[in-house]
């Protein structure tokens, strides 16, 4: 084994008393084995990432499988396979290993605050299922228990794409983390790279470690504590230590200095120099901190901490939305009033002078987004509308131009409002007049037309423009028409057999 200046690393040390601790259901005795043990582990590879559908079903599988292996995995596979496929909003009841679990596939129109299967679908159902009130989405109060105080400063740090590692005990509860922290700006997409589970053994190891750069826009979730000295010039490091047994709240980790973390057996905390710009909701903290015991009993026995998480779920909710809503208004005041849609380009012809419609007209451009006037118009329509925080919200956005969330939310706007232009010029062009049009027009001009039609029909049928089926329809009737005028050997060209 590795020795380093003559001193063993404690993690190379005899297995002995970490053995005779660690939880038995991670631990088999095999005397072939050097240390006496083995550890297993069951892993599900999927496409779909329904992160706490899988969590449970491993719950379910890895205990029988340890014990029965082969058999019981296969019997399992062949329940899956029975499976009905996922179509999104739709509720399912999946059997499996004797137990009914009752999901709602997610789909684009759901709303965004969590909503459980219906108790009608269950009326039925014997064994009563098991209901997740989501498959997709990480239990926020669970994750976020320890790091309650702290959870606007959290917020803020995602919304702005700092480099953060989490250093957690175990890689369930590192991945856990870091898929919280992510889901955190809903509904703003998180355009940062993550990595729930990073080890020493990682392909980008050096590349993430170096001291040579500046840390990229990445969220870490790490164990291992050797990345406490190795990533020690990264800006914010979020220690977690054990979770609690039993359903008590944790004690709430503090914000701490980076300097302070020097040594392998730091405590938990919030190691970063950021300072919050938004002030902190006492009143949210106070219903997810000070509840009375007997409520904490409640939240075990009779309430499901799912109610914590949908509070908590709404507080992130409401404050992205406060902060989204007044760059979608200045976002919507960029785009070119409809009137300005025009199918045609209009030209002047010197001899003899007459003005007459020329080529099919590009859609009007939207106007660039100024940072200086958006923060202007926020003294008026800004986030106070909506949002009781206080705080330094300008600097908050003004950060935010520079994150990659910005740059993406922009770039996601900008395509949307791209193609409702195109959208409503092609509208435009099938509601013109087109055979008063091609009456003095050459055949270039024609078959210019029938190739934007084309390109632009091929597009609005892929599903790249927001078109009504009629207007389609139109636009194919428009297309065959004009070609039908052209000469035998143009249509040939244009309508190959």
């Amino acid at each position: 084994m590795r020795q380093c200046g003559g001193h063993r690393s404690p993690w190379h040390a005899d297995d002995q008393p970490y053995n005779s601790k660690a939880p038995m259901t991670l631990q088999v005795k095999d005397s072939s084995v050097k240390r006496g043990y083995f550890q297993k582990s069951l892993v599900l590879l999927s496409r779909l990432p329904f992160v706490r559908l899988f969590q449970s079903l491993l719950s379910l599988m890895a205990p029988e499988y340890f014990d029965k292996l082969a058999p019981c995995l296969e019997a399992v596979c062949n329940e899956i396979d029975q499976w009905p496929a996922p179509v999104p909003g739709e509720t399912l009841n999946l059997p499996v290993m004797g137990v009914i679990i009752q999901v709602c596939i997610p789909s684009r129109v759901d709303k965004l605050e969590p909503s459980p299967p219906k108790h009608g679908d269950q009326e039925n159902l014997r064994p009563a299922p098991m209901v997740l009130t989501s498959i997709h989405e990480p239990d926020l109060f669970r994750c976020f228990r320890p790091v309650l105080t702290h959870v606007q400063t959290l917020w803020e740090l995602m919304l702005l794409g700092e480099p953060l590692v989490v250093l957690a005990p175990s890689p369930d509860v590192s991945s856990e983390m870091v898929l919280a922290l992510t889901s955190c700006l809903q509904p703003l997409k998180f355009c940062c790279d993550f990595r729930p589970y990073f080890t020493i053994h990682d392909s980008e190891f050096k590349e993430l470690t170096t001291r040579t750069q500046a840390p990229p826009n990445v969220v870490l979730g790490v164990t291992n504590p050797f990345f406490i000295k190795t990533l020690q010039h990264w800006p914010h490091i979020l220690r977690i230590g054990e979770p609690k047994i039993s359903g008590d709240l944790p004690k709430q980790i503090k914000l701490k200095k980076p300097s302070r973390l020097k040594t392998l057996d730091t405590k938990p905390g919030l190691y970063t120099a950021y300072t919050a710009h938004l002030h902190r909701d006492k009143a949210l903290l106070k219903r997810l901190l000070k509840l009375p015991a007997s409520l904490w009993q409640g939240v075990q026995k009779q309430r499901p901490w799912d109610v914590q998480s949908a509070l908590l779920k709404r507080h992130l909710l409401e404050l992205t939305q406060s902060f989204i809503i007044p760059l979608e208004h200045y976002m919507a005041s960029l785009m070119p009033l409809q009137k300005s849609i025009t199918p045609w380009k209009v030209g002047v012809w010197v001899f003899p002078p007459q003005r007459r419609e020329d080529l099919v007209q590009t859609p009007p451009q939207i106007r660039p987004f100024h940072q200086d006037d958006f923060l202007h118009s926020l003294e008026h329509a800004g986030p106070q509308l909506t949002c009781v925080l206080k705080g330094d919200w300008l600097g908050l956005y003004r950060r935010f131009f520079k994150s990659p969330h910005f740059d993406g939310w922009y770039r996601q706007r900008h395509r949307e409002m791209a193609q409702k232009l195109e959208a409503l010029h092609l509208e435009a062009i099938c509601e013109a007049n087109i055979e008063t049009w091609m009456k003095d027009k050459s055949e270039v001009e024609v078959v210019d037309l029938v190739l934007k039609l084309r390109e632009k029909l091929v597009r609005a049928q892929g599903h790249q423009l927001p078109v009504k089926e009629a207007t389609l329809h139109r636009a194919q009737l428009y297309i065959e028409m004009v070609i039908g005028s052209l000469p035998k050997d143009l249509q040939a060209v244009l309508c190959p057999p």
